[in-house]
């Protein structure tokens, strides 16, 4: 966990601060096997803070998840990025198949290490599964983790219980423990862009 008077002190980003775009794949737009999502503005957010990094010539990351089944198998048309991805020669590409680009090919963490970067934005797909799952891991090792809500998505789930449970409500309880535990500095995109501006 962070330090408490950093994790609480206004927004400030470093020159180095990476953007990491977490699966934004074509395979998430399969409606029917996903089910209802939120945030439909999340693409838009997300292109906007790519727009802002290209700008200030911070780095970027993309990662692509490759599934055993599903719409994200690789070699299919969803394991794809999505187009505002897809146009991007990114600093480092990622392919992995579990839920932390921590856990990836070629290794993030080195990459960062290399690099001295501290600072890593986490956007993309799915709120709750790899981008939460990266930034718990991202704080365990001692990054600093910011984590826009509005720049992600996810979808709704059902529990073992057999409730439904809301994509918005997923994301409010990722948000919540992400916060509340230190993980990340949880915040607007457009806080993000007024710190990537200053």
């Amino acid at each position: 966990m962070t330090n408490t008077d950093a994790f609480d002190a206004p927004l400030t980003l470093d020159s180095d601060a990476v953007l990491l775009l977490i699966d934004v794949q074509q395979g998430f737009e399969d409606q029917d096997f996903w089910g209802p999502r939120d945030n439909p503005d999340a693409e838009q957010r997300i292109a906007e803070l790519i727009t802002a990094w290209q700008a200030t010539g911070r780095p970027i990351v993309t990662v692509q998840h490759a599934s055993r089944v599903g719409p994200l198998v690789e070699g299919t048309p969803g394991y794809r990025l999505k187009d505002l991805a897809a146009a991007l020669t990114p600093d480092l590409h990622v392919t992995k198949t579990v839920n932390s680009a921590f856990y990836g090919t070629p290794d993030l963490h080195a990459w960062l290490q290399e690099r001295g970067a501290r600072q890593l934005v986490v956007t993309g797909i799915m709120t709750n599964v790899c981008n939460e799952t990266t930034t718990r891991m991202a704080g365990n090792l001692g990054y600093d983790a910011i984590f826009p809500t509005d720049a992600m998505h996810t979808f709704d789930m059902t529990g073992p219980d057999g409730v439904t449970v809301p994509a918005a409500e997923l994301a409010r309880a990722t948000a919540t423990t992400l916060h509340a535990m230190r993980f990340a500095k949880v915040v607007t995109t457009e806080t993000v862009l007024r710190a990537a501006k200053a």
